[in-house]
């Protein structure tokens, strides 16, 4: 349990700071516990519902959340949640593992290269083309956080930033969709899963004390030495994983 609360906080301040973070709790959640990998998951993803709530105030409060591209977002993780859920409990544990870990080099890597310069935002000065773009993202975002449990942030800042948006403005935003995302994933799996509701409570404190910090970091310093960490932590989370499904 005590390592398990360290894991949350970690978790929690990389949800806040830089957006990747989420995808580290369920390999932790597998490992320290004897919970299945679906029930993981989907606890994982319970306690993302509360930490989405508290980054989301903390980045309104600061004035970093961006509404005309957090709407479509929403509207798109809210529909898709329960249908990456569902997905989720016709799968072998070991396909799911094979996903998580292949996600999880990716936010690795992800983190490792958006460094780049800034760009223009995709489908700058076409609002319809944009709010399609972005309700597309936000389904991806929730089928994929209900199917995998992880934060909604781990998949919609990598695809955001690529698409040219703001990396503050894109991790503020994030935090909206994760509410949705984990609201919706959680309603399915409520119907196809298992939810551990005392661990996921034990977690979501410390879950909130770690995104309090990240938040504070995301707008206190350069997080480029930060992102560096988590991606490299990322990558040999998910490479361990990949070897021991594989």
């Amino acid at each position: 349990m005590l390592a398990l609360s360290g894991v949350a906080v970690i978790v929690g301040l990389l949800i806040g700071a830089v957006g990747v973070g989420g995808v580290l709790l369920i390999p932790a959640l597998e490992l320290l516990t004897s919970m299945s990998i679906q029930t993981a998951m989907a606890t994982a993803l319970f306690t993302f519902i509360f930490t989405g709530i508290v980054a989301t105030v903390l980045f309104q409060r600061r004035g970093s959340i961006d509404w005309s591209i957090t709407l479509p977002l929403c509207v798109g993780g809210a529909l898709f949640g329960f249908a990456g859920a569902w997905a989720n409990s016709l799968l072998d544990a070991s396909v799911l593992t094979l996903i998580l870990a292949v996600l999880i080099v990716f936010a690795g890597i992800y983190t490792l290269m958006s460094n780049a310069a800034a760009r223009r935002a995709a489908f700058e000065g076409r609002p319809r083309a944009r709010r399609n773009l972005l309700f597309v993202v936000g389904a991806l975002t929730g089928f994929g956080s209900g199917l995998t449990g992880v934060g909604g942030p781990a998949l919609s800042v990598p695809m955001m930033v690529m698409l040219g948006f703001s990396p503050l403005a894109t991790v503020g935003a994030s935090q909206v969709v994760q509410i949705l995302a984990a609201v919706s994933g959680s309603a399915g799996n409520l119907f196809h899963g298992q939810i551990d509701f005392r661990l996921a409570g034990i977690l979501t404190v410390f879950e909130i004390i770690g995104v309090c910090l990240g938040v504070y970091l995301a707008h206190a310093v350069n997080a480029r030495f930060l992102r560096r960490g988590v991606g490299v932590l990322c990558v040999a989370v998910g490479a361990g994983l990949l070897i021991r499904s594989l």
